[in-house]
């Protein structure tokens, strides 16, 4: 069979019907991700610092203690993430983080890779630029992941989208 002839048969792909989703605005995501290290990680520092460590003097030495605030803060993160697809910074703009395919949410172990991706990102800060040359807005993160964050809002005014 000749390839014209099996391009003819195939399924269009314009009948098959996609979820139709409003992509967050990256300010929008900046601005949650600081409500949420003020909210989430903030109180984790303090814990491991005066919890944990016996006060702040220790825990500026310990090599250890970071890494078990970052621990619990994408624990916490990917709990979050994945139950409600959103924390608390991204309630407060009523965006969600979802499945590009299906747009549901992430489980667990995705959510996981998906801090740890970020984390990356952030380090290099290659993927945080991504969204700017995008038009699905998503960063490096979301691209390993298959993730995008949407506008949870149902019933949205497309001109306040696409500013």
């Amino acid at each position: 069979m000749r390839f014209r002839e099996l391009k003819q048969n195939r399924p269009k792909t314009s009948n098959i019907e996609k979820p139709k989703y409003f992509h967050a605005k990256y300010n929008y995501r900046v601005k949650a991700f600081i409500i949420d290290l003020f909210m989430i990680y903030t109180p984790i520092l303090y814990f491991v610092a005066y919890v944990v460590m016996s006060g702040k003097d220790d825990f500026q030495t310990s090599e250890l203690a970071p890494l078990i605030a970052v621990t619990l803060y994408g624990l916490i993160y990917a709990t979050l993430i994945s139950k409600f697809g959103q924390t608390i910074g991204k309630r407060a703009y009523d965006i969600r983080v979802v499945d590009d395919k299906t747009g549901e949410y992430i489980n667990f172990f995705r959510a996981v890779l998906r801090f740890f991706a970020f984390l990356f990102t952030a380090t290099t800060l290659l993927g945080l630029f991504l969204p700017f040359f995008r038009k699905d807005k998503k960063a490096l993160h979301d691209l390993i992941c298959g993730t995008f964050v949407v506008i949870e809002k149902k019933i949205i005014d497309e001109s306040k989208v696409n500013d």
